[in-house]
């Protein structure tokens, strides 16, 4: 078995949470190198990104992860510092995103992460780390939608596309590629104050979340859109599936804004509108480096220096709160060295 290995201390910095008693806590605490999971590769994380799913862990949500003590953290990106298997060496740059990172398996919140060959993608030229984790899972989800899009036959000339939540993440990360690739975008939100911010990103028009929400029941409305990217869920994913053109694809990524779908099959049958689930956690590894190739070229976003911010490990607490209030635009970078 081939080995290699940089010198490594034995313990590390981490946004730990604890659930006693039924009450979660969270605060930076020294671990254990020993104390990582098992894992082919031992990662030193230079970046990771702070996604709702990690907010909802760092509070205790059962839905994400329900071992205790936890670090958060589905995104990491750093240098391998100890590899046990040749595909990776010590002293490369690596990405890892999803799979089980950051739920049940210690995440990307730490100065270093211990993970499965299987869950890794080396990083792809000329991306840097902090770009890979400007994109992250937001990134990777968005270029799943994009892909969508393409295997479904919609094309620039063919209309507007429409983009929900287009302030959070993977909006606001949609709006840039889709802007780049040559559509037309319009682009949902309901921070009002946001609307330059989405047209700098390349959205050509913007409209509320109002406008964007059919309160009737009617089975069919008006045909607009020859895609949508969704974010949110509930009602606007279901307006927005009964206002898709005929042929057309929705790509669907969120549940913030509930997960119930009242539809009928008439935009199905009637329009052949196609409805194509999203997930970015288990995506192939054969398609994640197809598409992270492309976030590296083709596809980089235009704007991810106005899309991301930059926090230090020590701010993330605050910035958690934030996003679970829907307070956050765009991306969290989280530096962790």
């Amino acid at each position: 078995m081939q080995q290699s290995f940089i010198p490594t201390p034995e313990t590390f910095q981490a946004l730990f949470v604890e659930k006693k008693d039924g009450e979660v806590t969270r605060q930076i605490t020294e671990q254990a190198i020993a104390a990582l999971p098992l894992g082919e590769v031992l990662i030193q994380v230079h970046y990771s990104s702070l996604n709702y799913k990690d907010a909802l862990a760092a509070t205790g949500h059962p839905g994400v992860t329900k071992k205790f003590p936890h670090i958060p953290g589905i995104d990491a990106a750093g240098t391998i510092v100890n590899s046990t298997v040749p595909q990776f060496q010590a002293g490369d740059s690596a990405i890892v995103t999803g799979f089980d990172l950051g739920m049940n398996t210690w995440g990307g919140f730490a100065e270093y992460i211990r993970v499965p060959a299987a869950w890794m993608i080396p990083l792809p030229a000329p991306m840097t780390l902090w770009e890979s984790m400007a994109l992250g899972t937001s990134g990777l989800t968005a270029a799943l939608c994009v892909e969508a899009f393409s295997h479904n036959g919609v094309q620039p000339d063919q209309g507007e596309v429409l983009v929900t939540g287009a302030t959070g993440g993977v909006g606001s990360l949609a709006v840039s590629i889709l802007a780049k690739l040559g559509f037309s975008v319009v682009a949902v939100t309901g921070k009002p104050t946001q609307q330059d911010y989405l047209r700098s990103l390349g959205a050509t028009a913007v409209i509320s979340r109002e406008e964007a929400t059919d309160p009737t029941r009617k089975p069919l409305l008006k045909e607009r859109w020859a895609g949508v990217v969704d974010t949110v869920g509930g009602n606007i994913l279901a307006t927005a599936i009964k206002t898709t053109r005929y042929g057309g694809c929705v790509a669907a990524c969120g549940l913030v804004g509930g997960t119930d779908l009242n539809t009928t099959v008439y935009p199905f049958i009637l329009r052949g509108v196609c409805l194509n689930g999203i997930d970015s956690a288990n995506c192939p590894l054969p398609v994640r480096k197809a598409l992270w190739k492309k976030l590296a070229t083709d596809w980089k976003p235009a704007h991810l220096e106005a899309i991301a911010t930059t926090i230090h490990l020590s701010q993330l607490s605050d910035q958690i709160d934030l996003m679970l209030q829907g307070k956050n635009v765009g991306r969290i970078v989280v530096v962790t060295r």
